[in-house]
């Protein structure tokens, strides 16, 4: 007898097409049966050792949250309710070029340094592997909810090449080709670029093209931060799609928003750019989470120039008065690439977490709020922080456009991703709130979009950009990560005054066909593991 029959669900099975009512049969990991309408055609209803009553529940796929910091937390946390209260049972990790493979020794510590705020100090970390494989393989020993990894460009370029803003050699660009080809080897499912935090900003188009050449050779997609999402949005868009059509390689825009003053009401623009790329053939999707304000380290609004050879340069550099007097008036009155090429406006910094106990007095304002309670100027908050926490301070950055949020949800080729960092006093809302947001708030409240067209964006979409052929759907033969949500009351717990409430509404959530979360509770099941790139 079958281990699970989910009885009279509304089935939203991530296709698109309407829903409909089922008795779906689980067993050994798997969707073994699809009963429709069985009740009221009068047929024998399948059994089960264990059954559960859905009414009044839509099942679909689990959600796959294409854009997750999650890499040090799936193991340092094993409750990972962040994740698995929203449904989520795929995370692709390795995001905006940085994260803790492949490395050596030297690499791995500066790395750890430079991420910090998105990932903490990993001081209680057992880092026990170098290569993508070995870091997929500590995954395998059990994670609340799955996770695909893209190997991350400035990681692979501070291995090859360091911390400088030089071009990379001869053979420190054929190395970076062997590290790129070794990772999709060893599982994972593309690269990854943070093209405004260092060193893989300092790349050129020539280099991300060579490295994008090996990605596709394996079938695998690049997934870019680009160099800006402020004044130079479009432009930076357009380079990162010519960019990859040269290489013939698949291209997936990280959190894909239009940004700051400058860019209000443009989204259209952006989605036309990427309709006439569609149209010629070009293979490209994006992500976006469902806010407005963006979430990042406070030492990334620094101008690249600042940031050239790492962590401890970075630090001595602010240490110096005069420098750090040039880096405010880039800051200020330039604006610095690292803000996007628009003079940064303390007022919409809110620094969300610190590494520093000491500091935690300036959580939850803004730079601005923070330095007139000291009478001092906004740049001497700003630069006793980066110091005294050791460049360890996340912030909140309210530069976004509820109608651009819209737009860009709407296209076709959309998914949904968190950018969720789980780290500081108070985090971004949307590491523990973006699925139930987009259920809640925009189907729901707003009808944004329809059920069946979101869950599709959720869960088939990105399955196919990750080339999954068993996940994202609900099929007989499928994976079982499922989630059942009540439509009427699913809602993103989190808020912006208390970002770590967990949603509503979401009663149950199976990876691999066991329930990590039941009767609204996390369980103590690990049924997480890695997924590796499987196709060539």
């Amino acid at each position: 007898m079958e281990e699970l029959v989910i009885r009279d669900a509304e089935v939203v099975d991530g296709g698109g097409g309407a829903s409909y009512r089922a008795d779906v049969v689980v067993d050994g990991g798997r969707i073994v049966s699809i009963v429709q309408e069985a009740a009221a055609a009068g047929c024998q209803r399948p059994k089960a050792r264990r059954e559960l009553d859905a009414e009044g529940l839509v099942l679909a796929p689990g959600f796959i949250d294409m854009h997750a910091h999650s890499d040090l937390a799936l193991l340092r946390d094993p409750d990972h309710s962040a994740k698995a209260a929203q449904g989520v049972t795929l995370e692709v990790i390795g995001q905006d070029g940085l994260s803790y493979a492949p490395v050596d020794d030297r690499t791995l510590a500066e790395v750890r340094r430079a991420i910090t705020g998105w990932n903490g100090s990993g001081d209680d970390i057992d880092f026990d592997w170098r290569t993508v494989g070995e870091y997929l393989d500590r995954l395998d020993r059990g994670i609340a909810v799955n996770a695909a990894y893209l190997i991350p460009q400035g990681t692979v370029r501070a291995l090859a090449v360091g911390w400088e803003d030089r071009e990379a050699t001869p053979d420190e660009l054929d190395r970076m080709r062997r590290l790129v080809a070794e990772g999709l080897e060893q599982g994972a499912v593309g690269l990854s670029s943070g093209l405004t935090y260092t060193p893989g900003m300092y790349a050129k188009d020539a280099e991300l093209t060579e490295l994008c050449r090996v990605v596709a050779s394996y079938g695998g997609y690049y997934c870019p931060h680009h160099r800006s999402y402020g004044a130079g949005a479009l432009q930076a868009y357009e380079e990162m799609v010519a960019l990859t059509r040269e290489a013939g390689c698949s291209l997936h825009l990280a959190h894909a928003t239009m940004n700051f003053g400058v860019n209000k009401g443009r989204a259209p623009e952006l989605l036309s750019l990427l309709d006439k790329a569609l149209a010629d053939g070009a293979d490209i999707s994006l992500d976006t989470y469902p806010y407005t304000p963006g979430c990042t380290t406070l030492v990334a609004m620094l101008p690249s120039w600042a940031s050239e050879g790492g962590p401890e340069a970075i630090l001595a550099r602010l240490a110096d008065d005069d420098t750090a007097e040039r880096i405010r008036h880039h800051m200020e009155v330039i604006g610095a690439d690292g803000c996007h090429g628009v003079p940064i406006e303390w007022e919409t910094i809110e620094i969300s977490g610190v590494s520093d106990p000491g500091l935690v007095d300036h959580v939850g304002r803004t730079v601005r709020q923070s330095a007139d309670a000291r009478g001092e100027a906004p740049w001497v908050t700003a630069r006793r922080l980066l110091l005294q926490d050791r460049l360890g301070s996340t912030i909140l950055q309210h530069v976004g456009h509820e109608e651009n949020v819209r737009t860009i949800m709407r296209h076709r080729v959309h998914t949904g991703g968190s950018d969720g960092i789980l780290q500081g006093t108070k985090p971004h809302p949307r590491a523990y709130g973006t699925f139930p947001h987009y259920l809640g708030h925009y189907v729901r409240e707003l009808g944004v979009l329809s059920l069946e067209e979101c869950v599709a964006h959720l869960t088939s979409r990105p399955a196919a950009r990750l080339r999954l052929p068993d996940r994202g759907l609900v099929r007989e033969g499928y994976r079982a990560d499922l989630v059942l949500f009540d439509p009427r009351t699913v809602a993103a717990g989190s808020t912006f005054e208390e970002p770590r409430r967990l949603p509503t509404g979401i009663p149950y959530v199976l990876v691999d066909g066991r329930f990590v979360m039941e009767d609204g509770r996390r369980t103590d099941v690990l049924a997480g593991r890695a997924v590796r790139r499987t196709t060539r």
